[in-house]
């Protein structure tokens, strides 16, 4: 792979390196994101800041790229 192929999936991989906890559940084309753990300060300023204040569409389309909490 030659890297993130959409703003999307850039801005989700960099939110999982700065040690983002948020997994994807997908259900039924229904997107949301749950965290059990606490995360870096940075992380969560990077959520907070650039993935938060996006449309819901564009911010959906970020979460739909987070590691995904679903059984394969």
């Amino acid at each position: 792979m030659t890297g993130p192929s959409t703003e999307a999936a850039r801005l989700a991989g960099q939110y999982v390196r700065l040690g983002g906890k948020r997994k994807a559940k997908l259900d039924d084309n229904i997107v949301s994101t749950r965290k059990w753990e606490d995360e870096p300060r940075e992380a969560s300023a990077f959520w907070r800041d650039e993935i938060e204040t996006l449309p819901e569409e564009k911010r959906r389309e970020v979460e739909s790229n987070l590691p995904n909490m679903n059984p394969d």
